[in-house]
C-alpha cells in the first residue's frame, strides 16, 4: 500500500496529524508561539496531504470524454494549493509573534517543547525522504509538494528548538516570537518555489532542455529514412508529458512506410520518456526529392532555413 502515491500521501496525513497533536498540545501548555506557529504549520500540511492524496487519485484517472488529454493537471492544481496554503499560514505567524512581542508572555516547560522540536524534525525527515523517492519514481508533482513541506518543518522544528534552548538558556523570551517569525519567512520561500513549479504545467511550459534532447536524438537515429523534423512542440500535465513534431519526407515516400516508421519512433520516445503522449505529423518535402538531401538536412525545417535560425527557434 505504501509503495503507490497514494498509499505515500496516506502516511504522510497519518504523520501529521500525530505530530500536529504533540504540537499543540506541548504549545498551549508552555505558551511558546514557535511551537503554535509549528503547529500551525502542521495544520497547512496535514492539509496540504489531503488535497495531494485526493488529487492523485483524480489526476491518475484514465482520460474521459470530458477529459480527453486525462486529469493530470489536477496534480499541478494541488500544488498551487499548497502553496497558498504556505502563504495563509506564514501570515497568520508573523501575525500571532508580532502580538506576542507586543503584550510579552513568558514561557513554561521548554525543556518539553525542545523534545517535541526535536521528534517532529526526525519524523519529518524520515517520511520526507520517502516521498521524495516515490515523487521520483512516480514523477508526482503533488508528492514532491508534499515533501518540499515536510522538508521545511524539518528545518522550521530545528530553528524553533534552537530559540527555545536559547530561551531556556538567557530567558529572553522575546526571541520566542522573533523565532517564529523567522520561521514564516523561511515557508513563505518554500511556497513561493512550489507555486512557481506548479505554474509551469498550468501555462504549459514546454518539456526541460534535457528531455526535448531525448527528443531529437531519438527522431535523429532515423536520419537516414527522413528528410528532417521542425515544429517540435511540448508540455507536461502532472507526470504525463505531451509530445508534438513533424517529419519531412521525400514526396516519393509510401505513405505505409511513413506510418510504420511514425509508430516505432513514438515508440522508441514513450520507452525513454515514459508517460510520453507523442503525436507526429507527416509532410513532403516541398521540393525535388532528389535535391532533399543537400537542401533540407536532419533538424531543418521544410522551409530549409539556415541551420542558424533553426537553432534559434
Amino acid at each position: 500500500m505504501l509503495r503507490t502515491p497514494t498509499g505515500a500521501a496516506g502516511l504522510s496525513i497519518a504523520s501529521n496529524s500525530l505530530l500536529i497533536t504533540f504540537k499543540v498540545t506541548v504549545g498551549l501548555l508552555s505558551g511558546s508561539v514557535s511551537i503554535l506557529s509549528e503547529a500551525i504549520h502542521s495544520a497547512t500540511d496535514l492539509l496540504a496531504s489531503l488535497i495531494a492524496f485526493f488529487s492523485l487519485r483524480i489526476a491518475r484517472s484514465p482520460a474521459d470524454r470530458e477529459h480527453p488529454f486525462g486529469h493530470g493537471k489536477f496534480e499541478n492544481i494541488s500544488g498551487a494549493l499548497e502553496a497558498g496554503l504556505i502563504f495563509l499560514a506564514a501570515l497568520f505567524i508573523v501575525y500571532e509573534a508580532i502580538d506576542k512581542i507586543r503584550v510579552g508572555t513568558g514561557i513554561e516547560f521548554a525543556e518539553l517543547g525542545i523534545a517535541v522540536m526535536f521528534i517532529s524534525a526526525l519524523v519529518n525527515f524520515v517520511v520526507s525522504r520517502y516521498l521524495l523517492s516515490m515523487a521520483k519514481a512516480h514523477d508526482s508533482l503533488a508528492l514532491e509538494a508534499d515533501a518540499r513541506h515536510l522538508t521545511t518543518d524539518i528545518f522550521t522544528s530545528l530553528g524553533v528548538l534552537v530559540g527555545l534552548g536559547i530561551v531556556r538558556l538567557t530567558h529572553v523570551h522575546w526571541l520566542d516570537p522573533a523565532v517564529a517569525i523567522a520561521v514564516a519567512l523561511l515557508i513563505t520561500r518554500t511556497a513561493f518555489d512550489l507555486s512557481r513549479k506548479a505554474a509551469t504545467g498550468l501555462v504549459d511550459t514546454s518539456l526541460p532542455q534535457a528531455e526535448l534532447d531525448i527528443v531529437r536524438a531519438a527522431v535523429s537515429e532515423h536520419s537516414g529514412e527522413i528528410i528532417g523534423f521542425h515544429e517540435l512542440r511540448s508540455r507536461k500535465a502532472g507526470r504525463e508529458r505531451y509530445i508534438e513534431l513533424h517529419l519531412v519526407f521525400a514526396k516519393d515516400a509510401h505513405v505505409e512506410d511513413a506510418h510504420r516508421l511514425c509508430d516505432h519512433m513514438e515508440a522508441d520516445i514513450q520507452s525513454r520518456l515514459p508517460h510520453s503522449n507523442v503525436t507526429i505529423h507527416i509532410e513532403p518535402c516541398p521540393i525535388d526529392p532528389k535535391d532533399c538531401p543537400a537542401l533540407c538536412p536532419l533538424g531543418r525545417t521544410s522551409k530549409c532555413e539556415p541551420a542558424e535560425a533553426e537553432a534559434q527557434r
